[in-house]
């Protein structure tokens, strides 16, 4: 109940001033809360990762988690494919830190369509400081010195599939420590991989696994994924082979509301043979930013081009300097093109709060992690729903 209150009081704050006649705002839907179906621990997950896991703040799994990762360890590929911040990670990390601890020769592959996320997920991993799991990434950010020890000691790599491509198949014989023993490839955020760059995906997934066979080894393929229509028949699509769907979502959720919104028609403007203009939605979408942002909400707002984030992040910014400068510097831009210092000191300050609103592309979109959000802002039709 408080949770939706304070979702009509964000939405009342950026609709303030607006006459009913032109209230933008053209369909609300409230979704409940839901609770949590908790699983016990598996008998077969290795006590220094369960351990490690308690620690960092999982007590108790959530159904849907130990479903995934139970059909990971019996060696049958799987898709998880349930909501945003459903907990997806455990479902891949528990088979692969558990398999890691076990055999101190097993090796596992990271797939990830973008290095924030990567990062993301390297970063969680290594915080639960696994004795032996040496986990590493492999990417475009590596330093060219710190590339030789990955092929030498890295046990789970984080990469993504141009590196795989470029860096890691291409040159396989260099990388036979890794194939020998490959327990585990996951695939993150695969819903990504459609259209021709999903095909292409697709190819150098089954190149992997030719280079694998040819080592001697056989990964298991952990897939996660958004909620789809068909999950199960598009991962067989994506990595040549059967896998099994888990679909059914275990973990609890907050309230939640969902508002449509139309921009509104400019007066002083019309377009050929005096056809209505609406306001950009980038435009609205940096008004609507700067509203939740004096309002205190942390928020994401998300924009379809690089060009656009930064324009929104700039409309937004010149909106709060006439309320208060400190809030102006509490707005950012995210985007691919950044150097990795840049990228990771912008994901660090809003992990911390230090930033309450950022304009983004889908670099920052893809599976990062990041709990609190008040709010979220989609600018312009996601491509699908």
């Amino acid at each position: 109940m408080a949770e939706s209150k304070r979702a009509r009081r964000l939405l009342n704050r950026v609709t303030a001033g607006i006459p009913e006649s032109a209230d933008p705002v053209t369909h609300v839907a409230e979704q409940p809360a839901r609770e949590a179906q908790c699983a016990d621990w598996p008998a077969w997950a290795h006590p220094d990762a369960v351990a490690a896991l308690r620690e960092s703040g999982v007590e108790q799994p959530w159904t849907h988690q130990i479903e995934a990762a139970s059909l990971a360890h019996a060696g049958k590929h799987v898709v998880i494919s349930t909501g945003t911040a459903s907990g997806k990670s455990l479902a891949y990390q528990l088979p692969v830190l558990s398999t890691l601890a076990e055999d101190d020769r097993a090796c596992a592959l990271y797939l990830s369509p973008t290095k924030a996320l990567g990062a993301d997920q390297l970063r969680t991993v290594s915080s639960l400081d696994i004795p032996g799991v040496r986990a590493a990434s492999y990417d475009g950010d590596t330093p060219m010195g710190e590339r030789d020890w990955v092929r030498a000691h890295a046990r789970w790599v984080f990469t993504n599939p141009d590196m795989l491509h470029r860096g890691i198949l291409a040159s396989h014989a260099r990388w036979a420590r890794l194939f020998r023993k490959l327990a585990y490839v996951i695939v993150d955020e695969c819903h990504g991989y459609r259209g021709v760059f999903g095909s292409h995906v697709a190819l150098l997934l089954r190149r992997l696994q030719r280079v694998a066979h040819r080592y001697g080894s056989s990964p298991v393929f952990v897939l996660a994924s958004a909620t789809m229509a068909d999950p199960a028949g598009f991962a067989r699509r994506l990595i040549g082979q059967e896998c099994a769907a888990v679909v059914e979502d275990g973990s609890p959720r907050g309230a939640r509301t969902v508002a449509l919104w139309e921009p509104p028609l400019l007066e002083d403007f019309s377009g050929e043979n005096g056809a209505p203009v609406r306001r950009s939605a980038g435009a609205e979408a940096s008004r609507i930013l700067a509203e939740l942002v004096v309002e205190g909400a942390r928020t994401l707002a998300f924009v379809r081009s690089r060009r656009g984030a930064e324009l929104t992040a700039l409309g937004a910014r010149r909106i709060l300097s006439e309320v208060d400068d400190k809030l102006a510097g509490q707005v950012a831009a995210y985007r691919a093109g950044f150097l990795p210092e840049e990228r990771r000191k912008l994901e660090r300050a809003l992990l911390t709060g230090e930033l309450l609103g950022v304009a983004t592309t889908n670099a920052l979109e893809l599976g990062v992690d990041i709990a609190g959000l008040d709010a979220v802002v989609v600018a312009g039709y996601p491509g699908t729903l």
